[in-house]
């Protein structure tokens, strides 16, 4: 059966959804978008009905690009309040050969959650750091004979309003959410190399409203901060130093800023009209120094706020979100952590965006668990791939598009 698994990354600017499949252990995305967001801000819903709506549009655009809907997705949920703990789960081994299976590992870590969550929290992570059979220790107990197993995990909560209200809303559409985790989650498994499962490390998703910093220890999530600022800050910033509104503010940062001065120029300008309504000339140079500035300072924030999640050695910091494609970006994160912080690059074809990082590494996070179940699950049956596959399907193209002239050239004449 083809694996082919759908995720959505709801943004207080944009909803991101990705669609791929796995094929000989590697990731081909089918369909990736994404629409502006509305009634949600730092990943919580403030306005259901405007949310409802945009998600509407949001699978909307995958159905267009895929031929069928989307009806099971995993989901990013905010990981502010997280918590971290580890528990362990006993499983006595009942099968005729007393032989550890895969399904046993897996009835000791739930048992290693009864009575350990709180009923306003839900586990977003759990994994186990370490086995024993009859006592004695081992690095993998499938196929190890014992009467019982004992598995102590890493488990990650959140507060269930983080989950419930998204939840909610996709359902309202007719999505149901098969698995969710934070996005830090999503970010490292989109990342992760051979030297980051030894190691401990960081990953800093710099997103719209929100700044996440998430602690990672030998591939396990261990610690979690939430910072409330990002992108939208530098508009804000941009909106009050040049009394624009807001939406001009935006299209200043989006068409001339830069994240470092370096490269750019005064001559390089953008008329825009400010609240008074009077038409002002606002310049590339000046309009990177706010930016910039508000960048160094999230930046470090962020630098402080790792000394205070961890006192172990850090062998690699990894930064992403939207800011960190911006021009300029790697010089002043090197200003400010020197060379031990890299950006990461989102490169699978079809989504060659950080903006996707989180969406592109829930599907490889979600493939790695099942995997390590021994399961193979496709959130679309045989007949949703059959139609994917359909190469007589009717395809739309827009008149004005190279597409839509090259097939009048080749069919009407």
């Amino acid at each position: 059966m083809r694996k082919i698994i759908a995720s959505v990354d709801i943004g207080s600017n944009f909803i991101k959804i990705v669609v791929g499949e796995f094929y000989k252990n590697r990731l081909h995305i089918l369909a990736a978008s994404q629409t502006p967001s509305l009634g949600i801000n730092g990943g919580f819903v403030v306005d259901p009905k405007a949310l409802i709506s945009r998600l509407e549009e949001a699978f909307q655009k995958c159905e267009n690009i895929l031929g069928v809907k989307v009806t099971k997705v995993i989901l990013s949920v905010p990981s502010d309040s997280s918590a971290f703990f580890i528990s362990e789960g006993v499983c006595t081994i009942t099968n005729e050969d007393h032989v550890v299976k895969n399904a046993d590992v897996i009835h000791a870590m739930q048992a290693s959650t009864y009575n350990r969550i709180d009923n306003d929290r839900e586990i977003v992570f759990i994994r186990p750091t370490s086995y024993l059979v009859d006592d004695e220790k081992t690095p993998n107990p499938i196929g190890v004979e014992g009467e019982k197993l004992t598995v102590k995990c890493l488990i990650a909560t959140v507060p269930r309003k983080n989950a419930y209200s998204l939840i909610k809303c996709l359902g309202q559409i007719g999505i149901e959410v098969i698995d969710f985790t934070v996005g830090g989650i999503g970010d490292y498994f989109e990342f992760q190399k051979e030297m980051m499962k030894d190691n401990v490390g960081i990953i800093i998703n710099l997103g719209y409203s929100k700044t996440e910093i998430s602690v990672f220890n030998k591939g396990l999530m261990t610690n979690n901060k939430t910072l409330d600022v990002g992108a939208k800050n530098i508009e804000q910033d941009i909106s009050y130093v040049f009394k624009v509104p807001f939406k001009e503010a935006k299209t200043i940062k989006e068409q001339l800023c830069s994240a470092h001065t370096r490269k750019t120029s005064a001559a390089v300008k953008l008329t825009v009209t400010n609240k008074n309504g009077e038409k002002i000339s606002v310049n590339e140079y000046e309009a990177t120094e706010i930016a910039a500035s508000r960048i160094e300072e999230i930046l470090k924030i962020a630098k402080k706020e790792i000394n205070l999640l961890t006192k172990k050695e850090i062998h690699y910091i990894m930064i992403t979100g939207g800011i960190s494609e911006m021009e300029g970006f790697s010089l002043i994160l090197e200003e400010v952590f020197g060379r031990s912080a890299k950006i990461g690059v989102t490169n699978e074809i079809g989504a060659r965006s950080n903006i996707y990082s989180t969406c592109v590494g829930l599907l490889k996070y979600y493939e790695d668990k099942e995997r390590t179940r021994k399961q193979n699950y496709s959130m679309f049956d045989e007949d949703d791939i059959k139609d994917m596959c359909t190469i007589n399907k009717k395809i739309s193209f827009g008149e004005n598009s190279i597409l839509g002239k090259l097939f009048g050239y080749f069919f009407d004449n």
